[in-house]
């Protein structure tokens, strides 16, 4: 080769030679991409209500680092300069307890969940360096779940009949589940995880059945469960309570009765007591009627129409023989001839 086409080669093979920055880049990249992260041990948890949660994290960062701050947020979306703080929500603050450390472990436990808990979460970490942030993507989803007995209304007396304790989602923890019939504990040992089996029911088995997990306090609402005779014994049918639906339908029909022969009795009273007020106002306007109207004159009212004699002397050749057909007048005299 000569000594112009050796200087036309190392001119090409130096314009096709990547700038040195672009190669301090490349190497920083695959370091980071090798050296930064955030593991979770459950990327989906499903909790009961007012347990309490444990979310296993590790993190990783390359040497030369130092940890700055470590913290779990639940928004993707930066308040300010910087993702909110959990243990700063007024909301956690009191329930959340950090159980890792500034090094490799970032697992926290979430105390007395609630369903309004349900979130997605993600761990936070920042270094002594500006580029030195990490934020744990895609997180943690947490779903918090009641429990819900389901069962048929009744069920025939002899029968079998099968109670599952329901939750809306398949729990993490492994989970031994307690029956109770009218809030007291089943101690029959089951074969079924989450299913209460009765084979020939008897009246005795009917009641309200919840469920709840072991060593958890929270207890599922209570469902009724009726036995009814078999066909042709007579349709009896047993409530949670303990009562026939005879006995409550008796006990209807009386307070009814009861209801009804009140109203009536009030009734009665009110029809009375119109009636003696009527009757009072009738006499009253009868006796105004019946009273004279001179009677309600007094005496320097009267218009005198006949003459009126006072001291009267009459002379007269007969006995003092006064008819009393004629008016009596007051002081008269009756002088003899």
């Amino acid at each position: 080769m000569s000594a112009g086409e050796t200087g036309v080669a190392m001119v090409m093979s130096v314009k096709m030679a990547p700038p040195l920055p672009l190669i301090f880049l490349l190497m920083i990249h695959r370091v980071s991409s090798a050296d930064w992260g955030v593991s979770y041990s459950h990327s989906n948890i499903c909790a009961l209500i007012n347990s309490s949660v444990i979310m296993n994290c590790t993190y990783k960062y390359p040497t030369g680092y130092q940890i700055n701050k470590v913290f779990w947020t639940k928004n993707l979306v930066r308040v300010g300069k910087e993702h909110p703080d959990l243990s700063e929500d007024p909301e956690y603050s009191q329930r959340l307890q950090y159980l890792g450390d500034k090094q490799q472990n970032c697992t926290i436990r979430l105390n007395n969940v609630t369903q309004k808990d349900s979130h997605m979460y993600y761990f936070r970490f920042i270094t002594d360096k500006p580029v030195g942030k990490w934020l744990g993507k895609p997180g943690v989803s947490l779903t918090v779940t009641d429990l819900q007995v389901e069962s048929p209304e009744r069920v025939t007396e002899g029968g079998n009949v099968t109670l599952t304790c329901k939750s809306s989602c398949t729990l993490t923890d492994r989970a031994t589940f307690i029956w109770y019939r009218n809030s007291q504990p089943l101690t029959e040992r089951r074969d079924r995880n989450n299913e209460l089996l009765l084979q020939s029911v008897r009246r005795e088995d009917a009641g309200r059945y919840s469920c709840a997990l072991h060593g958890h306090t929270y207890i599922s609402p209570a469902v009724y469960l009726n036995v009814t005779d078999p066909p042709g014994n007579g349709s009896v049918s047993i409530t949670g309570s303990g009562e026939t639906v005879e006995e409550r339908l008796v006990i209807l029909y009386i307070s009814i009765g009861v209801v009804c022969g009140v109203a009536v009795i009030i009734t009665l009273l009110l029809i009375w007591r119109s009636r003696i007020k009527k009757r009072k106002n009738t006499l009253e306007t009868q006796m105004n009627h019946s009273t004279p109207d001179h009677d309600k004159c007094t005496a320097s009212d009267v218009e005198s129409t006949e003459p009126l004699y006072g001291n009267v002397t009459m002379n007269s050749s007969r006995p003092c023989d006064i008819e009393m057909s004629e008016p009596v007048y007051e002081n008269t005299t009756c002088v003899r001839l």
